[in-house]
């Protein structure tokens, strides 16, 4: 198990002899495969990849696979149902939190809150108020385009009905009538909502169909005053096209928590560009919602272990 936050450790020590790397960052491949031999849980993050490698150096002992995460491609779910392992994860505790972090994307990329805030601790403010200093864009009564519907999706539309956007947003499959209506939005073709959103937040699931949705004919598709949010997974967008995009202007800008490849590499040009919002994947950084997912994913080891089941089981 990795250090994570409190309850999860104690809760988990006080039943089991706890195998523990205790830094905050991820263990190395070579500490995963010698220390998960002869366990009966394993407690990850979506840092580590659990593959067939791992699987096998684990044995037959191993009964469950807690992940730290609502998400879980980092894990082979199929190689686990093989050798009847089961696979849970954290369940939806992080979409109200993530909602905010995308709100708060949103309104930093507009109005150029960043570059604003060094500007004064470069102490570049000289002149007082000026009417030309770091103008930015409108959100109220802009349009919100989402491409994924699922809780965090909507509750990003509800944020949005505060600063009376209009909403519109793309699903795999449209959601009932009473789910649209309750978040205020409406169902659009993908080339519809390139062309029409002023903000585009992504918030679908990664797997083969949605891997680089984001591409070249799609950002060149978007208004160039537009602005392109990603809190879900870094690798729905081609990031060399993103890169692009923003170098020529086919888009105004983009604000990301997620990257193609975690961190985000120091020689990576959108670090030198004024036009992007960077943050290192805080999505469902809240005291409140770390210690909600440390909770459960120790609570889904006692009751694979002890009762056979939880409530979030990777199906």
């Amino acid at each position: 198990m990795r250090k994570i936050p409190e309850p999860g450790p104690t809760m988990l020590a006080r039943k089991y002899t706890v195998t523990m790397h205790r830094k905050s960052l991820s263990p190395s491949r070579k500490e995963i495969l010698r220390n998960v031999a002869n366990k009966d849980a394993l407690l990850c993050c979506l840092t580590e990849r659990i593959d067939k490698e791992v699987l096998e150096k684990a044995g037959p002992k191993l009964k469950v696979i807690s992940t730290l995460s609502t998400g879980y491609d980092h894990i082979d779910i199929q190689e686990a149902k093989k050798r009847g392992i089961s696979v849970t994860f954290t369940g939806e505790v992080l979409s109200e939190a993530t909602a905010d972090l995308t709100f708060a994307l949103i309104l930093a990329i507009s109005r150029k809150v960043v570059p604003a805030d060094k500007y004064i601790r470069q102490k570049k403010w000289r002149a007082g108020w000026s009417p030309d200093l770091f103008l930015g864009s409108n959100v109220y009564g802009k349009t919100l385009g989402l491409i994924g519907a699922g809780r965090i999706g909507r509750a990003v539309a509800r944020r949005a009905k505060g600063f009376n956007m209009e909403v519109i947003y793309h699903n795999r499959r449209r959601l009932e009538t009473k789910l649209e209506h309750e978040m205020g939005a409406k169902y659009v073709e993908m080339d519809t909502i390139l062309r029409e959103s002023d903000f585009l937040s992504i918030h679908a699931n990664l797997n083969t169909e949605s891997s680089y949705m984001i591409d070249e004919s799609k950002l060149k598709h978007m208004k160039n005053t537009a602005f392109l949010i990603n809190t879900s997974r870094g690798q729905l967008i081609d990031e060399k096209s993103l890169i692009k995009a923003l170098k020529n202007r086919w888009i105004a800008g983009a604000a990301l928590d997620v990257f193609e490849r975690e961190p985000l590499e120091t020689n990576s040009p959108l670090i030198r560009m004024e036009n992007v919002v960077l943050l290192p994947h805080i999505g469902s950084a809240t005291c409140q919602v770390r210690s909600k997912m440390s909770e459960i994913a120790a609570q889904n080891i006692i009751g694979i272990l002890e009762g056979g089941k939880t409530p979030f089981m990777v199906k």
